[in-house]
């Protein structure tokens, strides 16, 4: 109280400088303890710690003052389980020191996905369709069938797989895919009453070539002609264990010859058997 009164008992110019002087003082104190407050405004470099195993990147982090976090993990099969894959802040970053580093990790354990079915497939397609579900393409085997370059069968581990199995993700696919009929070859496609233009682009699609091409006539539009024989013929003219008649096989690059003429055959269905 007598500390009070002295005060009041000073003139009033005084007790005005004393204050200002007081928080000047203040101000003064602020302002040199905001240094230790913020660390002296110390930087540092981020370093690099993408690739290394999860434990020797936190190690490495926290020896320089940074806190580590964990702030995701996702699978990539070609890189070491519990890697790092990301950073952030990134490498070489300048920031203040202490700051928080978040980091991805590679899982260790595989996430498991359903088995896709892509028998019926074309194999570019099939090979897309792995990507996008972080599957991988194994061995691509050629098999006797028709359609070229579709999948066949799909396998893992040398066993057909059925859609719908739980695998793995980065688990190897391997393919069985047709040959387009190279091996097993094609019926002899029945040309008769046929123009040039309409077998050609018959035996096109199926990888046969047109042959010899003879008229019975002086033809000047050979391309609107009418097939009126063909060799091979479609039949062999033997019948099968049924009384069918037996088809006729060739094989792709193989060749037809044809006999044309201006007029269509007479097609009789009696002429098959």
């Amino acid at each position: 109280m007598e500390a009070i009164d002295k005060l009041l008992k000073k003139p009033l110019w005084y007790n005005i400088l004393t204050g200002i002087g007081a928080l000047l003082l203040l101000l003064i104190l602020f302002f040199f303890s905001l240094g230790w407050i913020t660390g002296f405004g110390e930087t540092q470099k981020v370093p690099s710690v993408v690739g290394l195993d999860v434990a020797a990147a936190k190690k490495n982090l926290t020896a320089l003052g940074f806190d580590v976090v964990l702030q995701d993990s996702i699978y990539v099969d070609t890189l070491a389980r519990n890697a790092v894959l990301r950073q952030i802040p990134e490498s070489d970053e300048v920031v203040k020191k202490g700051r928080t580093v978040f980091l991805t990790i590679n899982r260790v354990v595989a996430p498991l996905i359903d088995m896709p079915n892509l028998v019926g497939f074309s194999l570019k397609s099939a090979e897309t369709y792995l990507k996008v579900l972080g599957l991988r393409l194994g061995s691509i085997s050629v098999v006797a069938d028709r359609n070229k370059n579709v999948i066949i069968d799909q396998l893992v581990n040398g066993k057909s797989v059925a859609p719908g199995t739980k695998i793995s993700s980065g688990t190897l696919i391997h393919f069985l895919v047709g040959d387009g009929g190279s091996s097993i070859g094609f019926e002899v496609p029945d040309l008769l009453g046929l123009t040039v233009d309409m077998a050609r682009s018959k035996l096109s699609s199926m990888g046969i070539q047109l042959g010899v091409i003879s008229s019975t006539a002086v033809i000047q539009d050979t391309a609107s002609a009418f097939i009126v024989q063909q060799n091979p013929n479609p039949y062999t003219g033997q019948l099968d264990s049924l009384g069918m008649p037996q088809k006729n096989i060739t094989f792709q690059g193989g060749f037809i010859d044809i006999v044309i003429d201006k007029v269509a055959p007479i097609i009789r269905k009696d002429s098959l058997k």
